[in-house]
């Protein structure tokens, strides 16, 4: 199967988008990488279900890497197989708005409407490799188009509308190359 081709946005507006692309279907070895052109400042959403501190998430946490937890105790779960991926599909189809969807679900999918959908695939850096991004926790304000929603690769577990939509983001530290691989500090949030 081909590599997922995704665009990393650039913050600078002047600047074409530069492409990364995340390779393999082996969970453990994928990563995000820069395609096309150099990304002086760029910026992905960490796909999945937002699990507020005090909800079950026991069954899907069972051999899954892809769960990050913000300062709070907010969980966002980016698997894309198995339970997790049943959980944000049924959450998906529970808050449509008519005909409004209320995030975007083909990160789970080949065919991907939201390219910037790639933080739960950024690898976690090493002695050898720095980290080049780092991670940004933001919450979806209530006045947030309703028609821009079905962009935002996060949907909450519970439909209680009482706590905003967490979303964390990627945030280029640094001059990103064309073929760079994306690094996380795992132990790093600014918040």
């Amino acid at each position: 199967m081909a590599p997922l081709q995704v665009p990393l946005r650039s913050l600078d507006r002047a600047e074409p988008k530069p492409q990364p692309e995340v390779r393999g279907r082996d969970r453990q070895t994928r990563g995000a990488f820069v395609q096309h052109r150099d990304a002086t400042r760029a910026a992905g959403p960490e796909a999945g279900t937002v699990y507020q501190k005090y909800e079950p998430i026991f069954f899907q946490s069972i051999g899954n890497p892809f769960i990050f937890r913000c300062l709070d105790g907010v969980l966002i779960d980016g698997n894309d197989k198995g339970i997790s991926k049943v959980v944000y599909r049924s959450c998906n189809g529970r808050d449509r708005l008519g005909p409004f969807k209320m995030s975007d679900s083909t990160w789970l999918t080949s065919e991907i409407c939201n390219p910037l959908a790639v933080g739960q695939y950024v690898n976690n850096c090493s002695n050898d490799r720095g980290a080049n991004v780092c991670y940004q926790e933001f919450d979806v304000p209530a006045v947030f188009p309703i028609e821009l929603k079905q962009y935002l690769p996060n949907i909450a577990y519970s439909c209680d509308k009482q706590s905003p939509l967490r979303c964390v983001i990627l945030v280029a530290l640094r001059d990103i190359k064309q073929g760079e691989e994306l690094f996380s500090n795992y132990y790093t949030i600014v918040s």
